[in-house]
């Protein structure tokens, strides 16, 4: 069977699917993923052929606004109305163009879109060709999610009639990666769930060998790949080193340097990346921005979590996180290096909130496999 999977090109869009992707290549299914062309590498590492596709983010913000390829973009630049054109119209348009002779030439069987990326489904739905709308994590409530009004006037001027709930999905069934007991009860009320384990996804690389050892409590600390703060960052570093007896691993991402930190004390390791899906296993505490990767492999590592969110879906996890006793989050002003290493200390030690993070860890384990999920797949297609 031909499958095409589409992400938008990030690591938060496009790493959540790869999964499934790799796991329907192994079961024999003739997979293509369609993703800008710097994905292109972790694609086809897998055996799985890549296929040019879309705008990346900068791209996308880029044609937007009046912000230069080479201007910093930070959160705060990103405001509700950006958000609704880059993600209603500026991505979901040009990757139905991008694709849309693709499924015309090819004719796979199924298209996989993501969540965000309603683009490729509607080329998929136009083309008559069956689809599934693929996950990356807890959904929340947003204007572009319930209602963009670029996208819904893009689906008008193409014929295409999308539900007016949550329009994105575009009424496909909804391969959902997020636990059961945290999702969203009113979101999945409206959509045909299928249960997905969300298997954390990295690049390969080595962790540092005290890592390994592991001989003393290790909190690691990330902003994730879009939302980094040099600021925050510091600030996070001054409070977790405080905390005796433990070490921290600190991955800034792209979007800071590790010059840019300064000097950091001895317990303190900085590094621009890491394997994430390798280091949670021998993570005592996340002190994260509330991505949903980072949220999610921490659910599926029973790891307690400190959660600094900066913008996104990020405080909709925190506040899951929250509300679960999974942990806690600081939001704001209240964000200072004295209450992140109070917060730290009490996570690591807190019984009741290791307890919930091992309850969702085992639902997250007795959630079906991407192997057996791939092996699903026929079903949903022509």
């Amino acid at each position: 069977m031909k499958i095409l999977f589409s992400s938008l090109g990030s690591h938060g869009h496009t790493y959540p699917l790869l999964p499934l992707a790799i796991a329907a290549h192994e079961h024999g299914h003739d997979v293509t993923f369609a993703t800008t062309p710097d994905f292109a590498p972790a694609v086809e590492r897998h055996g799985i052929r890549h296929l040019p596709a879309g705008l990346g983010m900068r791209a996308a913000v880029t044609e937007a606004t009046a912000v230069g390829a080479d201007d910093p973009i930070v959160p705060t630049d990103v405001d509700q109305e950006l958000i609704l054109r880059v993600f209603g119209s500026i991505l979901p348009r040009r990757n139905f163009a991008d694709l849309t002779p693709y499924l015309e030439r090819s004719r796979p069987d199924l298209v996989v879109h993501e969540l965000a990326n309603p683009g490729a489904g509607l080329a998929a739905r136009v083309a008559g060709i069956p689809a599934l709308c693929h996950g990356f994590g807890r959904m929340w409530e947003s204007d572009l999610l319930e209602a963009p009004t670029p996208f819904l006037e893009f689906c008008a001027e193409i014929g295409v009639d999308v539900p007016a709930e949550h329009p994105m999905v575009l009424g496909n069934p909804y391969l959902d990666v997020c636990p059961p007991s945290v999702q969203d009860k009113k979101f999945l009320a409206a959509v045909d769930a299928i249960a997905l384990r969300p298997v954390p996804f990295a690049e390969p690389g080595d962790l540092p060998d005290w890592v390994v050892a592991h001989d003393q409590p290790l909190v690691y600390l990330t902003l994730g790949t879009a939302f980094g703060s040099s600021d925050v960052l510091r600030t996070a570093i001054t409070g977790l080193s405080e905390v005796e007896g433990t070490r921290l691993l600190v991955a800034v991402g792209p979007s800071v340097e590790p010059g840019m930190l300064g000097e950091v004390p001895e317990q303190v390791t900085v590094l621009p990346w890491v394997p994430q899906a390798d280091l949670l296993r021998y993570t005592d505490l996340v002190v994260h921005h509330g991505g949903s990767g980072t949220t999610l492999g921490a659910f599926g590592a029973g790891l307690p979590q400190l959660v600094l969110p900066q913008g996104a879906d990020q405080f909709s996890n925190a506040e899951a996180v929250l509300s679960h006793g999974l942990g806690d989050r600081l939001v704001g002003d209240l964000v200072t290096s004295g209450a992140i290493a109070d917060r730290a200390r009490h996570l690591l030690v807190d019984p009741a909130v290791r307890a919930a993070a091992g309850t969702v860890a085992a639902e997250v384990a007795a959630m079906p496999s991407p192997a057996e999920v791939a092996a699903r797949l026929s079903e949903y297609a022509r």
